[in-house]
């Protein structure tokens, strides 16, 4: 099955060599995990807390599921990254905010630390783009 790289114009991508932002496989797309950097990129973070780090980082993936032809609707599965669990609540409240009817599939994992100190939450995707 070939996969393609999708470019999102509007979403800042690491180097190249480094990671792609999506790649789409067939039906599949999968995302990269993303945190709360600046759509034009930057070093710095969009949001202090974790409820305004999750809530850009769904603007992160709502733009990419866009670039790919998809919807949030489409996404089946998500892995939540968060360094303090007992601020989860946030990354729901969040969530509630972009996403109707049956949620995808979620697993919700406390790190230790992310990429820096100021990285609160980090969000890797899975959506199915076909027809079905």
């Amino acid at each position: 099955m070939p996969r393609t790289k999708v470019s999102v114009p509007d979403v800042a991508e690491a180097p190249p060599g480094l990671w792609s932002n999506a790649i789409r496989a067939g039906d599949m797309l999968f995302i990269s995990g993303q945190v709360a950097r600046p759509f034009e990129g930057g070093a710095g973070m969009v949001g202090k807390n974790e409820y305004e780090q999750a809530k850009h980082i769904f603007s992160r993936i709502d733009r990419i599921i866009k670039a790919a032809g998809g919807t949030m609707d489409d996404l089946i599965k998500m892995t939540i990254y968060v360094v303090d669990i007992r601020n989860n609540t946030e990354v729901w409240r969040a969530r509630r905010e972009f996403f109707t009817g049956d949620f995808p599939a979620s697993t919700l994992v406390e790190v230790r630390s992310l990429a820096t100190a100021d990285v609160l939450v980090e969000i890797e995707a899975v959506a199915f783009l076909g027809k079905g």
